[in-house]
């Protein structure tokens, strides 16, 4: 292997084992979410206009699951997963606690 691929490959590396990166998602104070997304009212145009894109799956059944971003206030990030309905309606949401630090 040559040194150059050795040491692209180290860098790579080294960019996945970075801890206490921000995760994927927008991200939003966790009580303006909260107080903003309100399940079967809130629609898809909404959450755009007041958080802008993030990070999101799309399903062949036409549901999409949008993740956003809570800082924690010490580094970590808590996830905030919004199910939105084929007709563009949130349908659930859900939060989940950060990991714990290593």
């Amino acid at each position: 292997m040559s040194a150059a691929r050795l040491l692209l490959c180290a860098a790579l590396l080294t960019g996945c084992a970075t801890q206490n990166a921000a995760p994927p998602g927008a991200q939003v104070a966790a009580e303006r979410l909260q107080q903003t997304v309100v399940p079967g009212q809130t629609s898809k145009a909404q959450l755009l206009a007041a958080f802008g894109p993030t990070k999101n799956v799309r399903f062949d059944s036409g549901f999409e699951a949008w993740v956003y971003q809570s800082p924690t206030g010490d580094g970590g990030f808590a996830e905030f997963v919004v199910l939105i309905d084929p007709s563009g309606i949130v349908a659930k949401t859900r939060t989940r606690a950060p990991a714990p630090a290593r």
